[in-house]
């Protein structure tokens, strides 16, 4: 293990030497994940020292760590924040199991990470990080009534002025809803939209890109209404700003269909 993979409450989780280039996302059911990769992939490719993996291709990429949890232990597994930003859509699969994402109690075996692009091409190499890892035991999600009552001791939500949110004029319904800011802080342009026909991004490389070869402000005012393109990525910001007390972890849900038919998140916690 590395220093650097060690984050506050997550383990980074780093990318082998192969991946394979496979016709279509998976789960194996009852069978070793290595028995269904055989009959879909088209081809490998050699991570070290770097490779490029095509937008809008499948690939599935072995991990360096493998996990030997005892009984009581459990794992789930989120994309870095980063890898999100990119529209790089990334999940884990284990061997015999139906969740992606999802390690359960005592799991012994290999990791295996899913990575779809489906914005840009991207360039990766052997032990780079795209996805993180947390361990669980016992109970840790709050219910409402729980969550009610650490807000009224630490609160969660907090407007542009940095003075915390009344809890009666909070949202909460299995979890705590934030809005969307209906524009920018300039007031002019609410969010980016990506640039499908752009350049290769190295993920080693950080701070090194100029933003608009791959990225174009869209503006829009706070009178008209925010139109999403089916199939666009967009990054927006929040309406409120979040403060999460040390000792808890708050986890976005990538999907909700009682708000919608879109995925709304990918990546951390």
């Amino acid at each position: 293990m590395e220093e650097r993979q060690l984050q506050p409450a997550s383990l980074d989780l780093r990318l082998g030497a192969v991946a394979y280039r496979i016709r279509s996302s998976f789960l194996p059911g009852h069978e070793p994940v290595e028995h269904k990769l055989a009959a879909l992939t088209m081809y490998d490719i050699p991570l070290a020292p770097a490779a490029v993996l095509e937008r809008g291709h499948v690939y599935l990429i072995p991990l360096l760590e493998e996990l030997a949890l005892p009984p009581y232990l459990r794992g789930r597994t989120n994309p870095k924040s980063s890898t999100g930003r990119l529209d790089i859509f990334t999940r884990v699969i284990t061997d015999a199991h139906s969740r992606f994402d999802d390690i359960r109690p005592g799991y012994h075996g290999r990791l295996y990470l899913e990575v779809f692009s489906r914005s840009f091409t991207i360039k990766v190499h052997h032990g780079l990080s795209l996805h993180q890892l947390r361990l669980f035991f016992g109970e840790a999600p709050l219910d409402d009534v729980a969550l009610r009552q650490l807000y009224q001791v630490e609160p969660l939500l907090y407007d542009d002025d940095d003075q915390p949110i009344p809890l009666d004029a909070v949202h909460l319904d299995g979890g705590l809803f934030m809005g969307l800011a209906a524009a920018g802080r300039d007031r002019n342009t609410c969010r980016v939209q990506s640039k499908k026909n752009s350049d290769i991004i190295d993920l080693s490389k950080v701070g090194f890109y100029d933003p608009s070869a791959f990225w174009e402000p869209v503006h829009c005012s706070p009178s008209r209404p925010l139109i999403l393109e089916p199939e666009e990525f967009y990054i927006l910001t929040s309406k409120e700003k979040v403060c999460i007390p040390p000792a808890y972890a708050a986890e976005l849900v990538a999907y909700d269909a009682g708000s919608g038919e879109l995925r709304t998140h990918y990546a951390g916690f």
